[in-house]
Formats: structure tokens, sequence, C-alpha cells
């Protein structure tokens, strides 16, 4: 079956082969990219981040549910660790999420990391453009969290929501300088919890020293996802932010520079495919470094001749 052409039609199957064509790098995923292209830009993209254990996934769960009692259909992605034996995920999100499976408004993919270390996959990005073109208005993008290379999110999102906990102590200092500054609004979640006032007023200070912030400040919403508590309070903040950055230009811009991201990154990505099976892969790599242990030779001259090599 043509994948893409099948994906266009509304085929859920054909959606799941691509994704997979994409994360596995098929031959087949840039062919069904390029069909696929042309039908993206209409879904909007919302990043949720956060430290483990801060409760992303319930809290993506409770979204999509809300999104879909106002009639609008979801995608949700998932980005999981990678187990480092075995290079599976771990799809612990999958079995937090597993009331929304029947719904077929809902599409749920877990991703791996791959080993890629901005707690996203590479290749979401193109995953979210297949979510895009098989018609999903919302696409939820939860990430790892991994703490400050979590930053990656906002290449692939168009609103970025940070979720924190109470009670996380002095980790709130060690995530600000990473986390604490790419979000548009933060959500606390488990805030039936002691702490949920305090954490609230730490993030309002950390705010405040922010002299960039004069267009947004963003809001800060207090959730118990568990018991469905602050969801639609949620929302309306990311419909408020939405309506700001589409008004001023700015989802424009981000837009824009996503796609330059995106070209610089297919662009590293092949490169590094290339060395790995001219260089790595043949057992050139070897034998380059058994000359510069022996001075025959140095990385630079090793480093240009490749350079050389690849640009002719």
């Amino acid at each position: 079956m043509d994948i893409a052409e099948e994906l266009l039609k509304g085929n859920r199957l054909a959606l799941s082969r691509a994704i997979t064509a994409i994360e596995n790098e098929y031959d087949e995923a840039t062919e069904i990219m390029k069909k696929l292209y042309p039908h993206t830009g209409h879904a909007y993209v919302l990043g949720i981040t956060g430290p483990p254990g801060a409760g992303k996934s319930t809290l993506s769960d409770k979204i999509a549910r809300e999104y879909r009692a106002q009639g609008k259909t979801v995608g949700i992605i998932a980005v999981d660790p990678t187990s480092p034996f075995t290079g599976g995920a771990i799809l612990g999100d999958r079995i937090r999420m597993n009331g929304l499976t029947l719904d077929e408004g809902v599409f749920i993919r877990s991703m791996g990391t791959r080993g890629s270390l901005g707690g996203l996959s590479h290749k979401t990005a193109d995953a979210v453009k297949a979510m895009d073109a098989f018609g999903k208005d919302i696409i939820i993008v939860e990430t790892v969290g991994v703490g400050q290379s979590e930053v990656d999110i906002v290449k692939a999102a168009d609103t970025t929501m940070v979720v924190l906990i109470p009670g996380m102590g002095d980790d709130i200092q060690a995530i600000k300088a990473g986390i604490l500054e790419i979000g548009d609004l933060y959500c606390i979640n488990k805030s039936d919890l002691d702490g949920a006032d305090k954490l609230v007023r730490e993030i309002n200070m950390m705010l405040d020293l922010d002299s960039l912030m004069t267009e947004w400040r963003p809001p800060i919403t207090k959730v118990v996802a568990s018991q469905n508590e602050g969801i639609k309070e949620l929302l309306d903040t990311v419909e408020k932010h939405r309506t700001h950055i589409e008004g001023n230009g700015q989802l424009a811009e981000r837009r824009t520079k996503r796609t330059r991201d995106e070209i610089l990154d297919i662009l590293s990505s092949n490169i590094g495919t290339y060395i790995k099976g001219k260089i790595v892969d043949s057992g050139r790599l070897d034998g380059y470094v058994e000359q510069i242990k022996q001075h025959e030779t140095d990385p630079y001259t090793v480093i240009g001749q490749v350079m050389d090599e690849m640009l002719k």
C-alpha cells in the first residue's frame, strides 16, 4: 500500500506505519515525508516537559480528554527513555494513558530517545508532521524528564508547558537554569500537596528576575491531574498564549525558526550517517586511530581529508 496516500485518507494503520518508518529510518521514510509535507501546518503543537515524577503522562491524558470534550482531535507523542541494553523504549506513558486508546479521535505513539540527548528523539518533528497531515487538531509532545537538556522541546512546540510538583526542595534551583527558561506557562501538578503555594512564589520570584519578559508573563496554574482538577483553567492559559503569539507574529517566527533548525538537523544527521558508513563501518576509523597513535598523522589532518572527500 502507498503509506502516504492511505494516511491522507485517514487510515490509522498507515499513520502507525509512517511513524515506524520515520523512527527506524527506513528507505521509504523520506519519500513518505515528501508526500505529506504539503498537507502540514494546521495542527497546534503543545510541548509538555518537566522533571521525572511530575505526573506529565497523567496530565497529558487529562488534557487530551478535555480537548476531546471540546470536539478536537488529538495526537500524543510520548518520548520515552530508550533502554541502553535493548534499544527499546520503556513505554510507561502508554500504560498510563490506556483509557484513551479506544478513542478514535486520539492517536498515541511512544518514541524512544535513541541516544538523542535533548530529551526528544530527532525524529519527533517528522512524527508531528505525520500526525498533522493525518488531520489532528492538537498534537501533544511529552518529553522524557531529564532536566536541562529539555530545551529541545522548544524546537518542536508552539507552546511549551513546564510541569513541576511541590516538595522538590533544592531541585528547583538545579532545574531553573534549564527548563524554567523555556516555559510559556507553568503547571503545578499535585498541588494538593504541602508546598504548592511556596513553589508558586519561587517561580514568580524567578520570573521577576527575567528582564526579557516584557510582552508575556508565563501564567502559573495549580492542578491535581489525577483528580481532573484545574485542567480547564490550564487549557484556558494555553489558549491565551496561542492567541497572544498568533496576534503578535511570534507563532510565525517560531515556525520559521523551527524549519531552519530542521534543515540543519537533517543535514547534520545525514552527514553523521555518511561518516558512519564510509569511515566507521568500513573500518577506516580504526586505521586512522592507529596512525594517530603512531604519530604518523594527527586528528586535524584526518578530519580535513574526510571533509575534502565528502565535499567532492
